[in-house]
């Protein structure tokens, strides 16, 4: 029997109010018009969940929310967006979590965030087996999930994972060099590491793109893919495999949340049977529509429009090169 859902995507899912453009703060009880205001569903687990279903993938979320009126919205509208949201926690005690987005002219999006039930919720004994009943498992957000990663539950449902032949892919939020022995631990049950190339440099303390991916297949993952902003994606996984291909030539608006659209667009190539570059620039084309608008998701339709805005859009020319013979 084939599993019930394409894809599950656990950990850090939170309500977002994004204004643009923003650059200042009033001071005093002062006010500043903005031009635009909305809100979203976000996080390194919500994103991606919401473009893999926009893409046609059986999908589930899984994380926790508040008993508040931002964690009724956040299950509303994964809900509009056909997400499974039946094990999203209601946690007592936690907020929602939730950030404010003031997002700059030039798209790039400073933000207050309020922590809150991803770090409250907590995936029993008797709910792994619902949990695994799925192709890929995302993980998103591990340094936010605090009660299932000092638990070592993380740990265990990703090894369980691995031995029932799910594909499993992870991320990460803002890292620091303290949250390297969090991912440490999971990097042995990890086939695909999606960090962005400033989270990656954190976690090592290197800074050239294939001694960063080195240092992260070393300590056990299959592959890493390093999300590189307006310079495009690296890959390279345990086979030898590597490539860098350029970013997609947009006007960004906002890029709250493109790392985590990528992901959603990798799982989206993974599920399709697409080789691994293709895979990769489905996930760059998602990561592109999502900062033409304002607000994770924002920009992405569905997958038709995807693979149309992949045949209409030309690549952006790098800066400088990334990766000596990196191709």
């Amino acid at each position: 029997m084939s599993p019930r859902f394409d894809f599950t995507s656990m950990g850090f899912i939170t309500f977002d109010a994004l204004c643009r453009p923003v650059t200042q703060i009033p001071p005093g009880g002062g006010t500043i018009f903005v031009d635009e205001l909305t809100l979203a569903v976000s996080g390194a687990a919500g994103s991606a969940v919401i473009v893999a279903a926009k893409h046609g993938l059986r999908s589930r979320a899984v994380g926790g929310v508040g008993e508040d009126d931002m964690g009724d919205w956040v299950l509303m509208k994964l809900d509009r967006f056909g997400v499974d949201t039946s094990m999203m926690a209601r946690c007592p005690g936690f907020t929602t979590s939730s950030s404010i987005v003031t997002t700059r002219p030039d798209g790039a999006r400073p933000a207050l965030h309020k922590r809150g039930a991803t770090d409250g919720f907590l995936i029993r004994d008797d709910q792994m087996d619902d949990l695994l009943d799925t192709r890929i498992l995302h993980v998103g957000g591990v340094g936010l999930m605090n009660r299932m990663d000092d638990s070592g539950r993380t740990e265990e449902i990703m090894a369980e994972a691995r031995r029932r032949g799910v594909i499993t892919t992870l991320d990460v939020f803002a890292s620091t060099p303290d949250d390297l022995p969090k991912v440490e631990r999971l990097l042995p049950y990890t086939d695909y590491f999606l960090p962005s190339e400033e989270e990656a440099q954190a976690l090592s303390g290197l800074s050239d793109n294939r001694a960063l991916a080195d240092f992260l297949l070393e300590r056990g993952a299959g592959c890493v893919i390093l999300t590189l902003g307006a310079e495009g994606a690296f890959y390279r996984d345990r086979e030898g495999l590597e490539f860098h291909t350029p970013a997609f030539g947009i006007e960004v608006k906002c890029t709250c949340g493109c790392g985590d659209c990528f992901n959603g667009g990798f799982a989206t190539g993974l599920i399709k049977g697409l080789s691994p570059q293709e895979a990769v620039r489905i996930a760059q084309a998602s990561s592109a529509q999502n900062a033409t608008g304002l607000g994770s998701q924002a920009g992405v339709v569905d997958y038709p429009t995807t693979l149309d805005f992949i045949g209409r859009t030309a690549p952006r020319q790098p800066t400088d090169s990334l990766v000596a013979g990196a191709t």
